[in-house]
């Protein structure tokens, strides 16, 4: 197996100043994580990188019901496993590096908490946006492979493309890869075969 080339997938150019116009410097403040736990539940999906709060956009349909449908597909095997399946739960990647990935794989979690510590995370998904594609196919890829998740799940409805990617080192290796019509097979953390095509919504 090959390491990942993050050319090889598609990137808005935009998804690089959607990220840059995302970055709040309220005042110049550099937040720390308290502070950016302090703030407590909101509606909008708020990570902290850098200190600063970086506003994820709001998901569209379609990206919705793709999580929604993985939630279905994997939570029974997961939860045979022993794991949980969760989407959109904070994680923290380093000190002051928190994320809001679309999609996870975790062990038992304390749910009280609102954030959680990297290695409770066996799998992660990013759902790629068109207005936010550089920072789940660099950015995000280059930081959970940092953080030791040992396996990334890339879907780009773009292409109509999954990508399981497993962490070899410290850079991830593409593992399988489908579309629709094609199965991709999921031996860890949990046994399962997807069909992209009943993930992707109608077209």
């Amino acid at each position: 197996m090959e390491h990942v080339d993050v050319g090889q997938f598609p990137s808005d150019k935009t998804g690089d100043d959607a990220m840059t116009t995302a970055l709040l410097h309220l005042e110049d403040h550099y937040w720390t994580e308290s502070e950016y736990l302090a703030i407590g539940e909101t509606l909008e999906r708020i990570e902290l990188f850098d200190g600063s709060l970086v506003v994820i956009p709001t998901p569209t349909g379609g990206h919705q019901h793709i999580v929604t449908k993985l939630v279905v597909a994997l939570y029974h095997v997961a939860r045979n496993a022993g794991l949980h399946v969760f989407p959109g739960l904070g994680i923290r990647l380093s000190p002051g590096h928190i994320r809001i990935p679309d999609f996870l794989i975790t062990t038992e979690l304390n749910l009280g908490e609102r954030v959680f510590d990297a290695p409770v995370v066996k799998l992660i998904c990013e759902v790629i946006s068109p207005s936010n594609a550089s920072a789940d196919t660099v950015q995000k890829m280059r930081h959970y492979a940092n953080a030791g998740i040992p396996w990334y799940l890339l879907i780009d409805p773009r292409i109509e493309t999954f990508h399981l990617l497993r962490l070899d080192g410290d850079r991830y290796t593409e593992h399988a890869k489908a579309a629709p019509g094609e199965l991709l097979e999921l031996t860890e953390p949990v046994v399962a075969t997807i069909d992209p095509a009943d993930l992707l919504p109608p077209r």
